[in-house]
């Protein structure tokens, strides 16, 4: 499970996830070489399910040790969400964007994802703007085949 951009929305370039972002080629691989089926999160899923500031706060304000946990390792994200860019790729309100819990949990529970496409993605590697874009290939302009889903 990743977290990608579909819509060529990017939170690091500007059409480009920070995961594919960081190693487009890596990227590529998985997404083209490998054989077994890719489960991707988009980026604009997760903004538009992102965690209102007020619940996040009652939650990492809990006195446990799971919440305190949760605190220290959201610390960054939770800083970097506040920031004057983050504001500029919110989409649809503000909120902590969590990517990373939303794919574990669909890793962990299928049950969590309720709706899925799938359609063949590839990843530009050579663009000026839009090196680490995900393709969505939903005109099958690319002549390559879906992988078999699980």
């Amino acid at each position: 499970m990743c977290v990608c951009a579909r819509a060529a929305r990017g939170n690091t370039t500007v059409c480009a996830e920070f995961n594919f972002a960081a190693d487009p080629e890596a990227a590529y691989i998985v997404l083209n070489e490998f054989l077994c089926p890719t489960h991707l999160a988009c980026w604009e899923f997760t903004c538009h399910s992102k965690l209102p500031w007020e619940f996040c706060d009652g939650w990492l304000a809990q006195d446990t040790e799971k919440a305190r946990f949760m605190k220290r390792i959201f610390q960054h994200s939770i800083k970097a969400s506040q920031s004057e860019r983050a504001q500029r790729e919110m989409v649809a309100g503000m909120g902590f964007i969590s990517c990373d819990s939303y794919a574990m949990a669909a890793a962990i529970d299928d049950s969590f994802v309720l709706e899925s496409d799938q359609v063949p993605v590839s990843v530009e590697l050579t663009g000026t703007h839009t090196r680490g874009m995900m393709i969505v290939d939903t005109l099958q302009m690319l002549k390559k085949s879906t992988k078999p889903a699980s």
